[in-house]
């Protein structure tokens, strides 16, 4: 079971890189992007009147693209966003939207009740290639309360 997983993420990623490279920012349409990476499970207003795709890798995957359409329909970036920098600004009272358009849709969303907070991970690869979980906590005000990255359990068991 474990190999198989390991086999469908790597694949995954494989499928990744090659959409990727046939992606340039500047030259690539809307419907370049579509074609290589499908629907978006997002789509959020960029502040220059373009739009941003969110493209999903999560659970399963360790990544999770924005894909900027610029005004003019052309592709203006493809980011990863899941990284140590995207991660440092994320701060105590961000707002679960703004939260969501920086990392894009979480592995895993845990409600703890009693606590009255929410968990919300993402898996990930601190470089060059340690398997972590970034887990940011929300209150009920759907604030972010703490955050931090640990090591990845769940690939320790493989």
């Amino acid at each position: 079971m474990a190999t198989a997983l390991l086999a469908a993420v790597i694949g995954l990623a494989g499928c990744d890189n090659q959409r990727i490279a046939e992606l340039e920012e500047g030259v690539a349409t809307e419907a370049d992007v579509r074609t290589r990476f499908g629907e978006p499970e997002n789509v959020w207003e960029a502040p220059n009147g373009g739009r941003i795709f969110e493209y999903n890798r999560q659970p399963q995957g360790q990544k999770n693209y924005m894909i900027t359409i610029g005004r003019d329909g052309k592709m203006s970036a493809l980011r990863q966003v899941l990284t140590p920098e995207n991660f440092a600004r994320v701060q105590p009272g961000m707002m679960m939207e703004d939260l969501r358009k920086l990392l894009g849709k979480p592995a895993r969303v845990t409600p703890y009740a009693l606590k009255r907070e929410t968990e919300w991970e993402w898996r990930w690869v601190q470089p060059p290639n340690s398997p972590m979980v970034f887990t940011a906590t929300l209150n009920d005000d759907q604030r972010v309360v703490r955050s931090g990255s640990s090591p990845d359990r769940a690939t320790e068991a493989n």
